[in-house]
């Protein structure tokens, strides 16, 4: 165990409260009891605006881990991300990389809607970021793909524009992280479908290390 993960276990229990972190008989309890955190959280002003905290979806021991920026109107009313259009489109290009739903672990940087679907601040994503943070450290994925530039800048730690970071791999810790867009921007911009799919061919690879077929006319 070293010094460093002992200082952001001592500042996660600083800021979220001891007994969300005391560990529980697995992982999925964990994760369970963290979502209680977050639906019951009040670190930033959100949860005035918000109807519920929406914390995750997916398997507690996926390989792969999407994390996009904030719920929307749909997460917001259900309590589940990326369920609505962009959540559709997500799930069609998950299915096109030759992986089942439940393979998968989606979060986002955020965890309320902000009004109006704006923008995450940068203070909200820092309130956010310990439940992020945690997440990574419970579910242990080996790939990380980030959507869109607010979740890329937020995971990497850089300003960096979405154009400087797509299909780069990068780093958190020890976990390769590939930036992509967000599929909320694919449904604007239809045109970079393909590219998006070289991404996802990139993160198919570093899971599997097999070639995927490209995905059928139309497949998302």
């Amino acid at each position: 165990m070293s010094e460093a993960w002992l200082r952001r276990r001592i500042e996660l229990e600083r800021m979220m409260g001891v007994d969300a972190l005391i560990r529980g008989p697995g992982v999925e309890d964990e994760l369970g009891e963290l979502e209680q955190q977050v639906k019951q959280c009040t670190r930033c002003r959100l949860h005035e605006t918000r109807t519920q905290g929406v914390c995750a979806r997916g398997r507690a021991d996926a390989p792969l881990m999407f994390i996009g920026e904030a719920p929307g109107a749909e997460e917001d009313r259900q309590g589940v991300p990326f369920v609505g259009r962009a959540g559709k489109l997500l799930d069609q290009m998950i299915i096109a990389m030759g992986l089942e739903l439940d393979e998968v672990y989606i979060t986002n940087i955020i965890k309320s809607r902000p009004p109006q679907n704006r923008e995450p601040r940068s203070d909200e994503i820092e309130a956010c970021w310990p439940y992020l943070e945690r997440q990574i450290e419970l579910v242990q994925p080996r790939i990380i793909c980030t959507l869109g530039r607010p979740a890329s800048n937020t995971v990497l730690r850089n300003k960096s524009s979405m154009g400087e970071l797509r299909g780069r791999w990068f780093s958190y810790g020890d976990i390769p992280v590939l930036p992509t867009y967000h599929p909320a921007y694919l449904l604007r911009s239809p045109a970079q479908k393909k590219s998006a799919w070289e991404d996802l061919k990139k993160v198919v690879l570093a899971l599997s290390g097999v070639q995927p077929p490209p995905p059928a006319a139309g497949l998302f």
